[in-house]
């Protein structure tokens, strides 16, 4: 690809919680040296309180997130594309590179469950991008 910063697009099933930390997580530590963005397979109405709760515990503002579909021309866009599930059904090919996580889907966590989650999500962009 040819962007000016790396396009990372981070998806989950909902777009709500795991895919929302991933692109909020690495938009805060990276310093804008990536274009962080999400999308879900199936996505939610909205994002997950406890995981807004948790971004908004480092100062991380997600008053304007909302879940939104993964689509063929996202796929198309991303330099990297970030399942935070493996084997998950994308609408196209991914012609740049498949990085392929597991995570927990924190759909029905308390906020203790999702701070740990937002800390191992956190460990794991440290360790591949920062």
């Amino acid at each position: 690809m040819s962007h000016e910063r790396p396009v990372v697009l981070f998806i989950c099933t909902h777009n709500a919680g795991r895919s929302q930390l991933g692109a909020h997580l690495l938009d805060h530590l990276a310093g804008g040296r990536y274009d962080a963005t999400s999308a879900g397979v199936a996505p939610g109405e909205a994002i997950n309180p406890e995981v807004a709760e948790a971004l908004g515990e480092l100062g991380i503002d997600t008053s304007a997130a909302a879940p939104r579909p993964v689509t063929p021309e996202l796929l198309t866009n991303a330099d990297a594309v970030v399942t935070m599930k493996p084997g998950l059904a994308l609408p196209g090919d991914v012609p740049g590179e498949l990085i392929e996580w597991e995570f927990p889907n924190p759909e029905s966590w308390g906020i203790e469950g999702v701070r740990d989650l937002r800390d191992r999500i956190r460990a794991a962009i440290e360790d591949r991008f920062v």
